[in-house]
């Protein structure tokens, strides 16, 4: 007997992707999520000769993570995942380049990136035993080499949408 499982609802951020490799994100998605993915590419002035897509869907919380697996380690491939938390699962948000990888976190109500007991404990003793200083390590958990990656490839071309993922205040 299998477990019901909590809809939840996110965005896939296409951020910059070489045309020949759009068919095939599109194919990806259409295997996590079924259907056929409304994905429309426009240019993405960053990087020429790339396109960019957003993607808002709904589906049972998990979806993040297996939409992140479908497509990281794509090289040439740009993107992030966002899924919203729900009574019973964290939200979550995926960032991949080619360059840093994967980075993952967990989101609370608000979009803020919530970092679990345990690894802050893992730094710690990394920085008693002189492995990473307290600001590499919060880089780290925080995914600051991600976002200083991303954030030029976020702001959206002409016309497109902008969706802010975060903001100071």
């Amino acid at each position: 007997m299998s477990l019901p499982t909590t809809p939840t609802r996110g965005v896939l951020f296409i951020h910059s992707s070489v045309s020949a490799l759009c068919p095939h994100v599109e194919w990806a998605v259409a295997g996590v999520l079924g259907g056929t993915p409304d994905l429309a590419w426009v240019a993405q002035p960053a990087e020429p000769g790339t396109y960019r897509a957003e993607l808002s869907w709904q589906a049972p919380a998990g979806t993040s993570a297996k939409l992140a697996s479908a497509l990281r380690g794509w090289e040439l491939l740009r993107f992030e995942v966002t899924e919203e938390p729900t009574s019973s699962s964290e939200g979550a948000r995926y960032s991949y380049t080619p360059k840093l990888g994967i980075f993952h976190a967990l989101t609370g109500l608000h979009g803020d990136v919530m970092i679990p007991e345990d690894r802050i404990k893992a730094f710690r003793v990394k920085a008693a035993l002189g492995e990473v200083d307290l600001e590499t390590a919060l880089d780290g958990l925080l995914g600051v080499a991600w976002d200083a990656e991303l954030e030029p490839f976020r702001h959206a071309g002409d016309g497109a949408p902008v969706r802010w993922l975060h903001q100071v205040i």
